[in-house]
């Protein structure tokens, strides 16, 4: 079995519609510059046919290449928002669950206590 045809086999279904999509946009990005396939492989420093596979979305594509190409956009600052931490809902809602699992129980009357004794008051 080729290398192509098993990552395309491990590749799920949605992440690898992500990928199609990507390399449609950036084959409209290279159109739009009117530039052709030669020009564009030559600048980013691949052959036309895996310029041909990156526009396909092949998951074979080195990522490299297609950062590359994000560069040549004036887009591969957008790469790092992609993982953003501060954007990972799963992560934060995983954070959210253990906080609630680890906190203390504190009656009222403790946390009235505290507040009194902040502020000054005996």
């Amino acid at each position: 079995m080729s290398k192509s045809l098993s990552q395309r086999d491990a590749i799920p279904a949605e992440a690898r519609s992500a990928l199609v999509r990507l390399g449609e946009h950036l084959a409209l990005a290279r159109l739009r510059r009117m530039e052709s396939q030669r020009q564009w492989a030559k600048r980013i420093g691949v052959s036309v046919p895996t310029l041909i596979r990156m526009e396909r979305g092949d998951p074979g594509v080195g990522i490299g290449i297609y950062v590359t190409a994000l560069w040549m956009m004036g887009r591969a600052a957008a790469l790092a928002e992609i993982a953003d931490p501060a954007k990972d809902l799963g992560a934060l809602e995983s954070d959210v669950r253990d906080a609630v699992r680890r906190r203390s129980v504190r009656s009222r009357a403790s946390i009235a206590g505290r507040l009194a004794r902040k502020r000054g008051a005996p």
